[in-house]
C-alpha cells in the first residue's frame, strides 16, 4: 500500500505495512492535518483510533512511520527527538510501526510547526 505525503514544499512516497495499523490508516485516506514538530519527528492527529499493537516500540528508524495511540497521531521519524539517547529516533512512548518513507526522510527537516500536511492513497483500496 503506497501513500503520498505532501507539505508546502515536499512530496514524498511511503510504503505502508500490511498490518492492522497500516490497513486502518490507508482506509481512512485522504487525511489532512497540521504539523507538530518534536525534534526530528513530525506528528499530527488523524481520525483513526487504535490501541497499542503487540509490536509497538519507542526506538524507531530514520524514515519510519509510527502511530501514537495516546494522541491518535501519525508520526514521521527522520532523526533524533528529545527522548533519543543518540542519533536514533525515539518516540515519547510506544508507537505502532506501520511503514517507511521511500527516499531521504531527512527532507522533512524543513517542515515547520503548523504547516499543512496531506496524506493520500497512491493505489486503489
Amino acid at each position: 500500500m503506497r501513500i503520498q505525503i505532501q507539505t508546502d514544499e515536499i512530496t514524498m512516497e511511503a510504503e505502508l505495512s500490511e498490518n492492522e495499523t497500516g490497513q486502518k490508516i490507508f482506509e481512512s485516506l485522504p487525511i489532512e492535518g497540521q504539523v507538530n514538530r518534536w525534534g526530528e519527528e513530525i506528528y499530527f492527529s488523524i481520525p483513526v483510533d487504535l490501541s497499542e499493537a503487540s509490536d509497538a516500540r519507542q526506538e524507531m528508524e530514520v524514515g519510519e512511520l509510527g502511530y501514537w495511540p495516546p494522541g491518535t497521531a501519525f508520526c514521521i521519524f527522520f532523526g533524533p527527538t528529545p527522548a533519543s539517547h543518540d542519533q536514533t529516533p525515539r518516540a515519547a512512548s510506544n508507537v505502532n510501526p506501520f511503514g517507511m518513507i521511500k527516499g531521504d526522510a531527512t527532507v522533512f527537516t524543513s517542515v515547520r510547526n503548523g504547516e499543512t500536511i496531506t496524506l493520500s492513497a497512491l493505489e486503489e483500496r
